[in-house]
């Protein structure tokens, strides 16, 4: 991370240090069906198996599965039983992210730093133990139903945790160069932005590295405001968005309606050639949004020069943005869920640190293109 940018410097001076994050440790989803979703992920998106747990390892509840693809892990986890809190919240929200892991060196004091800052608790500090090692595990309450957990994994040399075991279907498809999460997007309602970004720079130390206001996100129909909220290192980057007054229904009042209250909205990844992982997840039959074509007949006047050939670019419908620190290379995947709700970017950062200001306008027309499709606009 070049911690040298104007925008960094800020948040590594406004940031405290109470609460030190190394990265992103897992993203876990509840789903109705986790192999099935397992397979999705595997298939389409190059993911590979890495272990699970269920009947089998002796829990008798859920069932998940994990999945690695080079720094991203997700985890995948389904009910076993009729009633429960997993069912409840996919009663409510359908298929979505329920936790957002990050990876600590103390879960304990984690867990004690953030609530005596006034989160509310939801896993008070809990060792899990096998012949591999411990791993602790805490957790906190954030935006909606959506949960922080604290990973300790210093002392654990095992497949992934206690409670799973190594997980190895015969078939597996390649990797698609996905590397990492680059940041999570957060969809919350009427007047909540300034609440949860508050709770960010309160409880977890963390500071505005951006913010875009309705004149910033808007078309002639729809706006919404967001800030983006940054921990000290720069490793974990939550933008948060609420809506904003416009003529009708904007993409986060569609969210907020159908997953039934605040929730993730995207999980951005990175790659090192989106011309390649974008090729290779089209082939694999992932549908992305698609801006005009002339959208591509002005791009260049606007970022200037760049690395990439404009052909391939217009071809797969990838946008192009600037900033003082270089540029960006992304592309937005239409809804990977039955309801509206939770979707991918793919990123590739030529130096560039923002979001893509300059392509506002037009990924959000094509958002509200899918949306009157949807008879939801």
């Amino acid at each position: 991370m070049n911690t040298s940018s104007p925008e960094l410097k800020k948040v590594v001076a406004e940031a405290d240090d109470f609460l030190p994050l190394l990265g992103t440790d897992h993203i876990e989803l509840y789903c109705g069906n986790a192999k099935q979703s397992a397979y999705y992920y595997m298939a389409a998106w190059g993911f590979q198996p890495l272990a699970f747990c269920g009947l089998e390892t002796g829990v008798r509840d859920r069932v998940s599965y994990v999945l690695r693809q080079d720094k991203i892990i997700l985890v995948l986890t389904s009910p076993l039983v009729a009633d429960g809190p997993i069912n409840d919240h996919i009663n409510r929200h359908g298929d979505g992210v329920k936790a957002i892991a990050l990876w600590v060196d103390d879960a304990k004091k984690s867990w004690e730093e953030t609530t005596s800052r006034g989160a509310e608790s939801v896993l008070e500090p809990t060792e899990r133990k096998d012949d591999a090692g411990h791993v602790v595990l805490s957790g906190i309450k954030t935006y909606g139903d959506t949960v922080h957990t604290f990973v300790e994994r210093r002392n654990y040399n095992g497949i992934f945790m206690p409670g799973y075991q190594a997980w190895n279907p015969i078939q597996v498809s390649q990797p698609v160069g996905l590397q990492f999460v680059d940041h999570m997007v957060g969809n919350v309602g009427w007047g909540e932005m300034n609440t949860w970004t508050e709770f960010y720079a309160r409880v977890m130390g963390f500071a505005q590295l951006i913010s875009f206001d309705d004149k910033d996100i808007s078309t002639e129909y729809t706006a919404l405001m967001s800030k983006v909220m940054s921990n000290g290192n720069g490793r974990i980057k939550f933008p948060i968005n609420e809506p904003a007054e416009g003529r009708k229904k904007s993409q986060i009042e569609e969210y907020i309606d159908f997953y039934q209250g605040a929730g993730v909205q995207h999980i951005a990844v990175a790659t090192s050639n989106i011309i390649e992982t974008v090729t290779a997840l089209r082939d694999r039959g992932i549908e992305f949004l698609q801006v005009p074509n002339s959208y591509y007949d002005t791009v260049l006047d606007r970022v200037g020069s760049i690395d990439e050939d404009l052909a391939p670019l217009r071809e797969l419908g990838i946008l192009i943005d600037r900033d003082d620190e270089g540029y960006l290379l992304q592309i937005f995947t239409k809804p990977v869920v039955d309801r509206p709700t939770m979707f991918f970017e793919i990123i590739q950062r030529k130096g560039a640190k923002s979001f893509g200001k300059g392509n506002f306008k037009a990924l959000f027309e094509a958002i509200e293109r899918e949306q009157e499709t949807r008879g939801t606009l």
